[in-house]
Formats: structure tokens, C-alpha cells, sequence
């Protein structure tokens, strides 16, 4: 009985995981996970305390990872754009000094 309580719970959770991904998801995931960690917190407090303690972890290490990647999108954007009026400033250049 046990076990099966351990894998109905384990597979509770992957799903919890799978949700955490797209952050847009992320209250969904929290209320499925506040009855995984309710299930838990019943049979042991201490593991619901630690398993509240390590989502909360990922929730945040998930809404960073989503910052980051964006910023860095933005970054590679600007990079792009520099490059290309660089470029065209360049051609502009060559073209002036060739009228002269």
C-alpha cells in the first residue's frame, strides 16, 4: 500500500514538473502541488516542509531561467541590429569616399 501511495505521488509530482516549465503554467503546478505536498506533510511533516522548500527553489530558478533567456534574446537582437548598421555606416563610407 505504501508503495503505491509513493508511486501515485511520484507521479503526481512529474506532473507538477512538467507544468513548472511554461511559466504562464506555473499556479496550475502550484495548486497540484500543494496536494502532492499535502499527501506528504500527512504521512511525514519534516519531507512536506523540505518538499515546500525545494519547489518554492524551483519555482524561482524556473522564473529566472525564463528572465535570463530573454534578456539574452534582447541582447543577440541588439548585437544583431549594431552589426548590420555597422555595416551599412561602412557601405555608406565607401560610397561617399568614392564620389570624392
Amino acid at each position: 500500500m505504501v508503495q503505491a501511495v509513493s508511486q501515485t505521488v511520484l507521479t503526481e509530482l512529474q506532473a507538477c514538473l512538467r507544468l513548472t516549465q511554461d511559466v504562464s503554467n506555473h499556479s496550475e503546478a502550484n495548486q497540484a502541488f500543494e496536494q502532492v505536498r499535502d499527501r506528504v506533510a500527512a504521512r511525514d511533516p519534516q519531507s512536506g516542509e523540505l518538499l515546500e522548500l525545494l519547489w518554492n527553489e524551483l519555482l524561482s530558478a524556473r522564473r529566472s531561467t525564463v528572465f535570463w533567456q530573454e534578456l539574452c534574446d534582447v541582447e543577440k537582437q541588439l548585437s544583431q541590429r549594431i552589426a548590420e548598421n555597422h555595416s551599412q555606416l561602412r557601405q555608406n563610407y565607401l560610397r561617399l569616399m568614392q564620389e570624392q
